[in-house]
């Protein structure tokens, strides 16, 4: 049994969007010919209330990029984006939603920060995921979506570290890289907790 995690695909994060990952439409297409080879399909989606501690316009003087402490955890400040029940927040209008089984919200807490799609910031919290992986039998978990060296190496690691064998499609993901860089940093921590890279080719 495996499952395809779809991590953050939605209008926000795409180009045009309130923080656009560069070419990230681009893997749409690339998702779509892939969900019919999984058992189970599960959507991850930031669905941050309004004014959430994330965005910097909650933080008077403060600007995206800039970095703050939040509940004990080191937090990058972003604009507002994905805010519940927006245009931001739905998933890309190409995506084939039919074959998703299961979505994900992450980033509900408006104190805290949700870059993994099984757990908050602060590592207390989760979102359900594991649960319902394990609950379905799933031992192989395969990722794709947005942004590599964000909320896609989250979820890889924790996928990991929660005991599933972790493989990142590569031409199924994209980077934000807002330091030159990040993107190869993102990979090569990932390839510490034994996170298998493969292309879509070899399904």
């Amino acid at each position: 049994m495996k499952a395809l995690i779809l991590v953050d695909i939605q209008n926000d994060f795409m180009p045009g969007g309130n923080l656009a990952v560069p070419e990230g439409d681009k893997i749409v297409p690339i998702i779509n010919e892939l969900m019919d080879k999984f058992d189970l399909v599960i959507a991850a989606m930031d669905w941050h209330p309004r004014g959430h501690k994330s965005f910097a316009s909650s933080h008077y003087g403060k600007k995206p990029g800039d970095v703050i402490e939040l509940n004990g955890c080191r937090q990058i400040l972003w604009p507002e984006h994905c805010i519940q029940n927006t245009i931001g927040s739905q998933i890309h209008n190409d995506i084939v939603t039919k074959k998703i089984t299961k979505i994900i919200y992450k980033g509900t807490n408006i104190n805290i920060d949700s870059y993994s799609a099984f757990l908050e910031n602060d590592k207390k919290h989760t979102t359900g995921l594991d649960i319902y992986l394990k609950n379905n039998r799933i031992r192989d978990i395969y990722i794709a979506g947005l942004a590599t060296d964000y909320c896609v190496k989250y979820t890889a690691i924790d996928g990991s570290e929660a005991g599933f064998n972790v493989f990142l499609i590569k031409e199924a993901c994209r980077g934000v890289e807002l330091n030159n860089g990040d993107i190869t940093k993102a990979v090569n921590e990932m390839s510490k907790y034994d996170i298998k890279f493969i292309s879509k080719n070899e399904f």
